[in-house]
């Protein structure tokens, strides 16, 4: 079990820092379009939906990377004085009837939502540039993929604390 859960970890890691790299591109598509649209009175017509494509494939990768470093948000007024035995209490109760139903229900969506892209050969309709929109659902589709099989593995390793009473 060790292993896929290394396995579930070294995905999120890698995924997060994959995504980051997105940036770059982002900063220089939105700097040419203001380059263009102010300096130059010339907006381009790509620009728009090239950024969203970038800001939406970055979130995507971050979401397991976020979820395997306790970095999403959390109202923590309680949360912070609890022990690590109470902690993993919140996090499995919360886990179980929140996180799980509603990733998992987002998760089937996402992957309907790639495949009828993927059949219709859609396209995005925000400009007259109309790229493809299929490579950008399957990148959320595998952004929320990755979301769910890590917080499986969060949800394993509160578990094993709240039986061993040993973190793993």
């Amino acid at each position: 079990m060790r292993t896929v859960l290394k396995t579930i970890d070294t995905l999120s890691e890698w995924s997060g820092k994959f995504g980051r790299w997105l940036t770059i591109p982002l900063i220089l598509v939105i700097v040419i379009e203001v380059t263009m649209r102010y300096g130059f009175n010339r907006p381009t017509s790509w620009a728009y939906e090239s950024s969203l494509m970038f800001g939406t494939a970055l979130y995507a990768f971050a979401y397991s990377y976020a979820e395997r470093h306790n970095a999403h948000v959390r109202v923590d007024v309680f949360y912070v004085k609890l022990s690590p035995r109470g902690k993993a209490i919140i996090d499995a109760i919360g886990g179980l009837l929140i996180f799980l139903p509603v990733i998992a229900l987002v998760v089937y969506t996402s992957w309907e939502w790639m495949f009828e892209s993927w059949k219709i050969r859609e396209v995005m309709v925000l400009s007259y540039w109309y790229p493809p929109a299929y490579p950008l659902r399957t990148v959320i589709a595998l952004g929320f993929g990755l979301l769910l099989l890590q917080g499986l593995a969060g949800l394993f390793r509160n578990f094993y604390l709240l039986i061993r009473n040993k973190n793993l």
